[in-house]
C-alpha cells in the first residue's frame, strides 16, 4: 500500500492545484489566440505553452535544474534576449520614411506620453487596498505604451522581475489588439475631412543617408542617454548591418535564423513566470488595466500631435499616421492605412506612417532609458 501511495503521490492528478489549473487554461488562451486569431502568434505560442509547462507540478521545469529555470537567467534576467531581438529589428526597419519626413519623429515621441501618464497612474493605483506598486514597479508597467514587447521585457527584467510575466502578457495582447482598440480612437479624434487629407510623395531617401542615421542615432544616444545606449545600440547594429549592403549574411541572419532561435527561447523564459503564486493576484489585473490605458492614450497623443501639425505645418498631414506613433512595427501603420482608406479609396498612407511607426520603436526605447536613469 504504501509503494501504491508513493507512486499516486508522483503523480500530476495527486499533485495538481486550483491556480495550476487555471495558469494552464491561460496558457491555452494564450495558444487560441496565436493560432486560431493569428494575435503575434510568434512569441504567444512560445509564451503559452511555457505557461503551461511551469505549472506542471512534480515536473520542475521553473525550479532550479529546470530547463526554463535556465533559460529565464541566461537570457531574460541577464537582459540579452530583448537585446538581440531589438538588433534583429533594427535588421528588419528601413528608415527611408522617417529620414524622408523627419517631422514625424515628433509623432514617435508624443505616442510615448502614454508611458509617462501611465507611471502616475500606477502609483495612484496604490491608494486602493491590495496595491502595493513601488515606483519601479509603476515603471515597469508603464513602458507597456509603448506597445514594445522587447523593451516592456528587458525593463521589467531589470526593476520588477516579479511583474515579468503579466507585464510581457500585457505588452504583447496589446500589441496583437492593435487592429481592434486603435481604429475607434482614431476615428473619434478625427473628423471625415482629416482623414481623407492625402499627403505629398516622399522624397528618394539615398544609401549614404541611410548609413549615416544609425550611427547618427547612436551618437545622439551615447552624449545625452547613455542608459538607453544597451537598447538603442543592438537596434542601430542591426539596422547599419541592413543599411551598409556589405554584410548580408550577417544581416540575414539577424533577421531570420537569430531572431527566430532567440524569439522561441524568449517565449519560453516568459512563459515560465506565469506561474501561478506570481501571477493570480489583484495587481495582475491592475497591471492589464494600466496596460490598456497606457495603450490608449499612447495611441490618442500621436494623433491629436498629428492634427496639430496639420494646422502649423505647409504640408498636410493626416492626423491617422499620428496613432502608428506606437511601436507596433508594422502593424499600427498598417492600421493607420486601413482606417485612412476607409475614408478615402485613394489615399494611401502607409509609407507616410512608417515615419512615426519605427521613430516609435526608437522613442519607446528612449523612454525606458529614461526610467532606467531615474528609478534603476
Amino acid at each position: 500500500m504504501e509503494s501504491l501511495h508513493i507512486l499516486w503521490m508522483s503523480t500530476g492528478l495527486a499533485n495538481f492545484e486550483l491556480g495550476q489549473v487555471i495558469m494552464m487554461l491561460v496558457g491555452c488562451g494564450l495558444l487560441f489566440l496565436a493560432i486560431a486569431k493569428n494575435f503575434e502568434p510568434l512569441l504567444l505560442l512560445p509564451m503559452g505553452f511555457g505557461a503551461i509547462l511551469t505549472n506542471i507540478p512534480v515536473a520542475g521545469f521553473s525550479e532550479v535544474g529546470g530547463l526554463l529555470h535556465y533559460i529565464y537567467y541566461a537570457g531574460i534576467d541577464t537582459g540579452i534576449f530583448p537585446l538581440l531581438i531589438f538588433m534583429g529589428v533594427g535588421a528588419m526597419t528601413d528608415f527611408g520614411a522617417l529620414i524622408a519626413n523627419p517631422k514625424t519623429l515628433l509623432l514617435g515621441a508624443a505616442a510615448q506620453f502614454g508611458i509617462f501618464a501611465t507611471l502616475f497612474g500606477a502609483i495612484a493605483l496604490n491608494a486602493i487596498p491590495g496595491f502595493e506598486f513601488s515606483l519601479k514597479d509603476a515603471s515597469a508597467i508603464a513602458i507597456i505604451g509603448g506597445a514594445d514587447g522587447p523593451t516592456a521585457i528587458f525593463l521589467a527584467s531589470k526593476l520588477a522581475p516579479e511583474l515579468l510575466g503579466a507585464i510581457a502578457v500585457a505588452a504583447y495582447s496589446y500589441m496583437a489588439l492593435v487592429p481592434i482598440i486603435q481604429p475607434p480612437i482614431m476615428r473619434a479624434l478625427t473628423t471625415e475631412d482629416e482623414r481623407k487629407i492625402e499627403m505629398a510623395q516622399l522624397r528618394p531617401v539615398t544609401k549614404i543617408e541611410k548609413v549615416i542615421f544609425p550611427l547618427g542615432v547612436l551618437l545622439m544616444t551615447i552624449f545625452f542617454l547613455p542608459a538607453a545606449t544597451p537598447l538603442v545600440g543592438m537596434f542601430c547594429l542591426g539596422n547599419l548591418m541592413k543599411e551598409c549592403g556589405v554584410v548580408d549574411r550577417l544581416s540575414s541572419t539577424a533577421q531570420n535564423e537569430l531572431i527566430n532561435i532567440v524569439t522561441i527561447f524568449l517565449g519560453l523564459g516568459v512563459g515560465s513566470k506565469l506561474s501561478a503564486e506570481a501571477f493570480l493576484n489583484v495587481e495582475t489585473l491592475g497591471i492589464l488595466a494600466l496596460g490598456a490605458v497606457a495603450f490608449s492614450i499612447g495611441t490618442a497623443s500621436g494623433v491629436l500631435m498629428a492634427k496639430l501639425m496639420n494646422k502649423i505645418s505647409k504640408e498636410k498631414v493626416n492626423p491617422l499616421i499620428g496613432a502608428a506613433g506606437v511601436s507596433a512595427v508594422p502593424m499600427a501603420a498598417r492600421v493607420a492605412n486601413k482606417v485612412g482608406l476607409e475614408s478615402n479609396p485613394h489615399n494611401f498612407l502607409l509609407m507616410h506612417a512608417m515615419g512615426p511607426n519605427v521613430a516609435g520603436v526608437l522613442g519607446s526605447a528612449v523612454a525606458a532609458g529614461i526610467l532606467l536613469a531615474l528609478v534603476g
